[in-house]
């Protein structure tokens, strides 16, 4: 029973993860705040850990968004602005190689849980990318086959309709079918 509902619990944990991942620059990055939510601690704790190791973080695993892309997932996501009791400073965003970086800064069992679920939705977004890839490719293959065929039942048919009108054009030029009978002679 108890491993029943640790899979359901991972699951549901799986499904919120897979909603906080976002797009930005050309890579999958999550936002301090959401990793924060996560591992049950404040954000600017996460980020106090982050800058007390910041070796650990070269731009490709964490950056800062640029006021233009907070504006957009402001848009998108809801974020609350400035002066509402908001954000002072521009998001930290971790790409997966930044996120599992953040298991070995934080180490609670909590950060290490949420992080191994965090590496499996990274890592089955990834195979799905893959799989829709080669579908895409495969479509791409039929599509090409069928524009072959469709080329070759054009010609086809074009063929059947010359012989049409041949057939049609040399039953005008000829006279009746059959022979005429000479009148009788008494």
């Amino acid at each position: 029973m108890e491993h029943k509902v640790k899979n359901q619990i991972n699951t549901v944990l799986a499904e919120v993860i897979h909603h906080k991942i976002f797009l930005i620059r050309g890579h999958k990055v999550m936002l301090d705040e959401d990793l924060a939510n996560l591992y049950s601690v404040p954000t600017h704790r996460l980020n106090e850990q982050v800058k007390r190791n910041m070796s650990r973080f070269p731009e490709d695993f964490m950056f800062h968004l640029t006021i233009q892309e907070y504006k957009i997932l402001i848009s998108q996501i809801a974020i609350s602005k400035k002066g509402r009791g908001g954000r002072r400073h521009l998001p930290y965003v971790f790409t997966e190689q930044g996120v599992a970086m953040l298991s070995s800064v934080l180490n609670s069992d909590q950060a290490i849980q949420v992080n191994i679920q965090i590496m499996r939705v990274f890592t089955k977004l990834r195979e799905m990318m893959i799989s829709h890839k080669d579908l895409a490719r495969k479509i791409e293959s039929h599509d090409r086959k069928f524009q072959e065929h469709d080329k070759k039942f054009i010609v086809i048919f074009e063929a059947i309709k010359q012989l049409l009108k041949q057939k049609e054009e040399g039953s005008k030029n000829k006279g009746p079918l059959g022979f005429v009978l000479p009148p009788k002679v008494a």
